[in-house]
């Protein structure tokens, strides 16, 4: 390379097929030697993008590439080569791959606004961790006065929160919760449904118990596709343990049809849940309506 790098002949920033040139090669592949000796050349161009739309700063970040991340930018500091906004692009693919060294890196460095959304969908590099379960992310996240917890993405409305509701990630849950400026009951845009809704719906137990003792949540908002509240849902799921929970709650109706006018006990008699009948069984027949 440095025999190649001497020749007036060789172009450094000639790209292959998929316009990936050297240094986008080097820095995706961690080949630091290579990045170092590119990036001392005065004709480089380090925020040369590729036919992914994909930088050499990009590419190092996903792929966890740490030291090389950090040359990249304090090569585009002193040469003032690369846009804000693509810092922050650039920490929510490390923040949705779990490159915890790499946003640390980010962190650190004054130009990142630790807050940028996607261009595409709208999602914040919080929103990502909290999707794809990188704690150690969502809690250096958290740390942080200029992250917004309750940024949605724009596609469906869909926040860091009801994120994790969804795949039931505890750890992700306790850590947000834990913030008073948290609000547990955002629902999504598409169908309304909130983040209890589809820990009922899916049969995390756990989380929905978090949810529910958050005082602040409804426990009884229908979606507005079907109409099922998140009682009817852990019932058409045989889950005992959430419907236990929300039976237990004064600020439930266990008789609240969806659209087509079935109730959670008419669900649980068609699908034979023996143990869910008996439960509403046990409640006051006028509340408990088939």
């Amino acid at each position: 390379m440095k025999i190649l790098l001497e020749r007036n002949d060789v172009n450094p920033n000639k790209p292959d097929h998929c316009s990936q040139t050297p240094l986008s090669l080097a820095a995706n592949n961690g080949h630091e030697g290579v990045v170092r000796m590119l990036l001392e050349r005065s004709d480089i161009s380090a925020n040369k993008v590729d036919s992914l739309s994909r930088t050499q700063l990009s590419r190092a970040a996903e792929m966890g590439h740490e030291r090389i991340v950090r040359l990249l930018l304090q090569w585009a500091s002193a040469n003032r080569d690369t846009a804000v906004t693509e810092y922050g692009q650039t920490l929510s693919w490390a923040a949705a791959n779990g490159r915890e060294g790499v946003v640390r890196v980010f962190l650190e460095w004054n130009d990142v606004n630790p807050d940028t959304p996607e261009t595409r969908y709208g999602q914040t590099p919080l929103w990502w961790a909290a999707d794809n379960r990188h704690e150690g992310i969502v809690k250096m996240l958290l740390q942080r006065n200029d992250v917004n917890l309750h940024t949605p993405d724009t596609e469906c409305g869909r926040t860091p929160l009801w994120c994790a509701a969804v795949k039931g990630y505890e750890g992700v849950i306790r850590m947000l919760l834990q913030r008073n400026d948290i609000n547990p009951d955002t629902p999504d845009t598409k169908y309304c449904r909130t983040p209890l809704w589809w820990a009922a719906a899916n049969s995390h137990e756990g989380v929905a118990r978090m949810l529910l003792e958050q005082c602040d949540v409804n426990p009884d908002t229908p979606d507005t596709e079907y109409g099922q509240t998140p009682l009817w849902r852990a019932v058409a799921n045989g889950n005992e343990g959430i419907v236990k929970m929300l039976l237990q709650r004064n600020d439930v109706n266990p008789g609240k049809p969806d659209e087509w006018g079935r109730t959670p006990l008419s669900c649980a008699l068609w699908n034979e849940y023996e143990g869910i009948v008996r439960m509403f069984n046990s409640l006051n027949p006028d509340t408990a309506d088939t």
